[in-house]
């Protein structure tokens, strides 16, 4: 985390928190939704115009990036300074690029290494890690298949409505929120 995120939580202690107003696809790209946009319905609804608008701004971009975390009860977040923005994503916390030598790099940079391969019932291959459970970039699909055929990886089917649970993450921190207020 930022050390100026730092200090303007310990300035700020007491900034409400945003939901909504961010969204992370199925292929990394972060999205802006304001009270228009949400009001078209949920990030993950597929109703034309509800994810937002695409976030251009590279240094935004790594802002996000350097300041995003998952909070004790499985919800993920960019830290805005003092304000958390929950992130409402469309599948996963991590959409998974693979670089030559098979190694899983988050929309984030991260790097890390893969404990198992999965694929759900539409045929999308999911990878857990240390960091958290993501999706494979549609793009590298190819490149697990050549991992698969290596003996690299093995392949465990799954249900994509089981994975939120059994990987410990929130799609959509602010149903949740919504949920509670009712």
């Amino acid at each position: 985390m930022d050390d100026i995120v730092k200090q303007a939580m310990a300035k700020w202690p007491n900034v409400p928190d945003c939901y909504g107003w961010l969204g992370l696809d199925s292929r990394g790209q972060w999205f802006m939704r304001d009270d228009r946009v949400q009001s078209l319905g949920a990030f993950q609804s597929g109703v034309p115009g509800a994810k937002g608008s695409v976030l251009r701004h590279e240094k935004l971009i790594d802002f996000i990036h350097r300041n995003y975390a998952a909070d004790e009860k499985g919800q993920w977040f960019f830290q805005n300074g003092p304000q958390r923005v929950y992130v409402e994503l469309e599948l996963t916390p991590f959409v998974w690029r693979l670089d030559e030598n098979f190694v899983p790099v988050a929309q984030t940079g991260e790097k890390t290494q893969v404990l198992e391969c999965l694929v759900d019932e539409v045929g999308r291959v999911y990878l857990k890690t240390p960091l958290g459970l993501g999706l494979v970039h549609t793009m590298d699909v190819g490149h697990v298949a050549e991992a698969l055929e290596q003996g690299r990886w093995r392949l465990e089917p799954c249900e994509s409505p089981n994975l939120p649970i059994q990987n410990g993450y929130v799609v959509s921190p602010q149903a949740i929120t919504r949920a509670q207020l009712t």
